[in-house]
């Protein structure tokens, strides 16, 4: 098991540092141009070796976002979901009617958008045609099947599943009591695995519904990555990074996860390399590590100073890192 007792090797001296002036609460590419989302109605373009532009996109706090690498659609708590192109340009793709919070957002192969504000989910077609579901309670996750022909919806006592292009089907239900505040599909579409409001998660087999119940974190898990081919999913939520192994027919069921990095900050966001068996972690004392899943190897890329990691990301072919902090500060290392 990899431990951060000893001193590591370090990258720090290769990053580039930049002050995003608040809260970085995600992380995009457009190629190898970082674009950070910032807390407060703006986007932070970072191409290399120029300076960074700011462009305001809400009237207030963004809530979430997601990118295909050819735009970043975000939802804001000013009723909004927009649309934002590569050249900085952005316009409205759709606003609640009630001006309620957008804060969940998720994009399908085909262009397609979901998006929700209070219990009503909504798929903006590639055709622009917005088909509505209304869940059993407030939306809390949403994502689209890696086919994307499957909208899964998290809320209350479980998950569903819609198929808003098909009106005729019934939406499957996943049912499991709690408050599930997250969700993600396995990329081989064959699990669900959500987030709760317990330190825990729960999965469903979807073929047939079996129940998964991965526990033992020392708080939430509000981060979720998985690695290249998906054979793991890697986990923030414990002074360690967590992974469970998903390579069998029966996922993470009668198994244990891998546990790499121990060190006695809590792993607070996650990223998986795109194609290589390494994750980036950082940890809520704002270390930012990279780990060899196959060995434990770690290698620091930026030292614990006291803020947290609020955000991580990787371009598509992983040759760059960036990075964003609680306190506004923000990092990108090109490899």
């Amino acid at each position: 098991m990899s431990d951060l007792t000893a001193p590591l090797p370090s990258l720090a001296a290769r990053v580039r540092p930049l002050d995003a002036g608040e809260t970085v609460v995600g992380v995009h590419f457009f190629k190898s141009v970082p674009v950070f989302v910032l807390g407060e109605e703006a986007l932070l373009f970072a191409p290399r070796d120029e300076e960074t532009s700011r462009i305001a996109v809400h009237g207030g706090g963004i809530l979430a976002s997601a990118s295909d690498g050819a735009r970043i659609v975000s939802g804001g708590d000013d009723g909004k979901l927009i649309e934002t192109g590569t050249d900085g340009t952005h316009r409205e793709l759709a606003a609640d009617d009630k001006r309620r919070w957008i804060d969940q957002v998720a994009l399908a192969p085909d262009g397609s958008v979901a998006w929700s504000a209070g219990k009503i989910a909504h798929v903006l077609t590639k055709k622009g045609e917005d088909r509505t579901f209304e869940a059993p309670s407030t939306v809390a996750g949403l994502a689209f099947a890696p086919k994307g022909l499957r909208l899964a919806i998290a809320h209350y006592n479980g998950v569903t599943l819609w198929f808003p292009n098909a009106p005729g089907t019934a939406p499957q239900r996943f049912e499991w009591k709690g408050s599930h505040l997250s969700v993600t599909f396995s990329p081989d579409g064959r699990f669900i695995v959500t987030t709760m409001q317990e330190p825990t998660l729960h999965g469903w087999r979807i073929t047939d519904g079996q129940h998964m119940r991965m526990s033992g974190y020392s708080a939430r898990v509000r981060s979720l990555s998985w690695s290249a081919g998906g054979d793991f999913l890697a986990t923030s939520g414990s002074e360690q990074l967590i992974l469970w192994p998903f390579d069998g027919k029966n996922g993470p069921m009668g198994r244990q996860p891998e546990m790499l990095a121990r060190g006695e900050a809590r792993v607070a966001v996650v990223a998986c390399h795109p194609s290589q068996p390494v994750a980036a972690l950082g940890t809520a004392d704002g270390a930012v590590l990279l780990v060899r899943i196959d060995s434990g190897a770690l290698i620091e890329v930026r030292a614990a100073d006291g803020t947290s990691v609020s955000a991580l990301g990787w371009d598509a072919i992983g040759q760059t890192l960036a990075f964003g902090m609680e306190s506004g500060a923000a990092g990108v290392l090109v490899f």
